[in-house]
């Protein structure tokens, strides 16, 4: 089913109020390693990366974050 431009202008409104974007830069070889790895583990890459930060984070300083 084709999005219309309103939904996609709602949808991209609602990202920009509520989310940050970060980008990461990673060397070559090691993008692929992670889609695997996410994969694996059934989950998007982006799922994937959040928790190790999540877990990387609260291991740091103790402190649940919410990703």
């Amino acid at each position: 089913m084709a999005v219309s431009k309103a939904q996609q202008a709602a949808t991209a409104k609602y990202m920009k109020n509520n989310y940050d974007e970060m980008k990461i830069r990673v060397r070559k070889g090691a993008k692929q390693l992670i889609e695997a790895a996410a994969k694996a583990d059934n989950e998007s890459i982006n799922g994937y990366v959040k928790k190790a930060v999540k877990a990387k984070y609260e291991a740091d300083t103790g402190k649940k974050i919410e990703l």
